[in-house]
């Protein structure tokens, strides 16, 4: 298990949208918008394939190994964790990494993709009505642990937990802007930030 944990972790330290915005020939994305390496962050390219297949990659980093490796769900939840924590920590990248969302989704798809279809209809009703990308990630964390108890029983919830805790703790300068009235709404109608 512990072996597995480690694979778990450097497959959730490759950073995909890096490596998509570079092969793209759009230079470093922690160069623009937030800094991050995430699907969000590279929709500021203007490039919504390449934010897209982010977002799949990210998602599917953390769904395969999980789906392949344990079956047990309290053991996929761990490994799941790591994986998060691969990406939001990336020894590649210094440690410096995503905020965890796609790669949250991908964990609990991987569990059960009735559990990642919850997640993605609380995300895109966030979004829709509310129009932060960030609040949406927000609200889905903190609710899919008490889904996860709740369909697949309670087993399992402290690595979920603190998936929720820690993309909530990455989104803290999100937070902040949140409650100053100064995040930035989603816009899909954008080409690309300066």
């Amino acid at each position: 298990m512990i072996a597995l944990a480690f694979f778990c972790y450097l497959l959730g330290s490759v950073p995909f949208g890096l490596i998509l915005t570079r092969l793209a020939g759009l230079g470093d994305v922690r160069a623009i918008g937030s800094g991050n390496i995430g699907a969000t962050n590279v929709l500021r390219t203007g490039n919504k394939g390449l934010a897209a297949m982010t977002l799949f990659l990210d998602m599917a980093k953390a769904m395969v190994p999980i789906m392949l490796l344990a079956d047990r769900p309290q053991d996929q939840a761990w490994l799941g964790l790591c994986v998060v924590l691969g990406h939001c920590f990336p020894v590649f990248l210094k440690f410096r990494g995503g905020k965890g969302v796609a790669t949250a989704l991908g964990v609990y798809a991987g569990i059960s993709l009735i559990l990642g279809g919850y997640f993605a209809v609380v995300w895109l009703g966030m979004a829709f009505v509310f129009r932060y990308s960030s609040l949406a990630a927000l609200v889905s964390v903190a609710v899919m642990p008490v889904v996860f108890g709740v369909v697949m029983g309670w087993g399992g919830m402290v690595p979920l937990v603190a998936i929720s805790a820690l993309v909530v703790w990455r989104h803290r300068d999100n937070i902040r802007r949140l409650r100053q009235g100064q995040e930035s709404p989603i816009d899909l109608s954008k080409k690309a930030t300066p």
